[in-house]
């Protein structure tokens, strides 16, 4: 599977983190966002730049800038129904309190001399151009509206503030066995699995034609002839050595899980009995071995709808698991630092914020326009 730390996709969804979505969860109640950007009111007819909608220790943020950050946190809900004035000056007031928070912490890491160096913007770069070929990647940048430019400097942004959060928070994040036990003790209900999971990934190739096949190579059969002739071409390539999960991230058609390498996660063995051939399959497996092609049944009519291979990546039992068992270990750990990281995470941007001159000439102007 693919850390969650690696949010540099070029998805729709992922390019939102690119302009702004490091602090999506430092989200703050409506009363705090209200008395941040009324509280300067008596001020309000101080001069500035038209194009610039707010300033940070006297660094502009401009009209672009948020025009651009809105747009993609839009999406594609924009295409289907058009916000109204209200709605839209919200969301827009929600977006540039992010892009404040981003340059306040920017501005932080780099008083510590942490902002990142072209080397690691370009490291970084490259991993992220990895899966794909340049035209792929080519198409994909002209799909987002960005040019390399924009994606450079916005990598350079997310790993500017990852920086700085490692450096002033997570590094100083301690779990102790005596935490991991009291939790577990807390939580023991939490680790009695009720029945088998089945740890699975898929490849899968229908023989509906289909304009989004979901996979980097956009392969998508359009028949059985060729879902068949497809599927067993792949199956050769898995019997000869090669990655399941590479060939699930070229070829799958499965648009759900063909992004993360077929990846299925923890399917319970009740549920899996819907299929019967599946089950059979599945149950005989190891863990790292793969079926032979079976049937893809369509989840509605239950007809075959063309043709799948499943990877068990591992197996495990119902019952009570222990303490000592290091997947509850590891489980229990990253509960633990996750939870003390989103607080000192929000704490921390509080008080950075607290300590910046912030002026947010767009809620200015909105409250100028609408309190009659």
């Amino acid at each position: 599977m693919r850390n969650t730390e690696d949010v540099l996709s070029l998805s729709t969804d992922t390019e939102r983190t690119f302009v702004g979505r490091s602090f999506r969860s430092f989200s703050v109640p409506v009363v705090l966002i209200l008395a941040s950007g009324l509280l300067p009111i008596a001020g309000c007819n101080r001069g500035h730049n038209a194009d610039v909608v707010a300033t940070v220790n006297g660094h502009a943020i401009m009209q672009t800038d948020l025009d651009r950050a809105y747009k993609l946190q839009l999406g594609d809900a924009a295409q289907q129904q058009q916000p109204s004035q209200e709605q839209a000056d919200s969301l827009r007031l929600n977006v540039l309190r992010e892009l404040i928070d981003e340059e306040i912490v920017e501005q932080r890491a780099a008083k510590m001399n942490l902002t990142a160096t072209n080397e690691e913007v370009d490291a970084k770069l490259a991993e992220m151009k990895a899966p794909y070929t340049e035209e792929q990647f080519q198409q994909r940048l002209k799909a987002s509206n960005q040019t390399l430019d924009d994606v450079k400097h916005s990598l350079r942004r997310s790993l500017t503030i990852n920086k700085l959060l490692n450096k002033e928070i997570n590094s100083k994040i301690t779990v102790t066995d005596a935490d991991v036990a009291s939790y577990y003790n807390q939580h023991k209900a939490e680790f009695n699995l009720l029945e088998t999971k089945y740890h699975l990934a898929t490849i899968q190739v229908t023989d509906q034609p289909s304009s989004q096949p979901g996979n980097l190579q956009g392969s998508k059969a359009t028949n059985d002839v060729e879902a068949k002739k497809k599927i067993q071409a792949l199956k050769n390539r898995l019997d000869s050595g090669e990655d399941f999960g590479t060939i699930a991230s070229n070829w799958s058609e499965q648009p759900q899980t063909a992004p993360n390498g077929g990846e299925m996660g923890f399917i319970d063995e009740s549920q899996l009995h819907s299929d019967p051939m599946v089950f059979a399959a599945v149950t005989k497996l190891k863990a790292g071995q793969i079926t032979e092609i079976l049937p893809l049944l369509d989840a509605q009519t239950k007809r075959p709808a063309g043709y799948a291979i499943y990877k068990l990546i591992s197996r495990d039992p119902a019952g009570q698991r222990d303490v000592n068992d290091p997947r509850v270990q590891q489980a229990i750990r990253q509960q633990l630092r996750d939870v003390r990281s989103q607080l000192l995470k929000s704490a921390y941007l509080e008080m950075v914020h607290d300590q910046a001159k912030v002026e947010n000439f767009f809620a200015e102007q909105i409250f100028k326009n609408d309190a009659h």
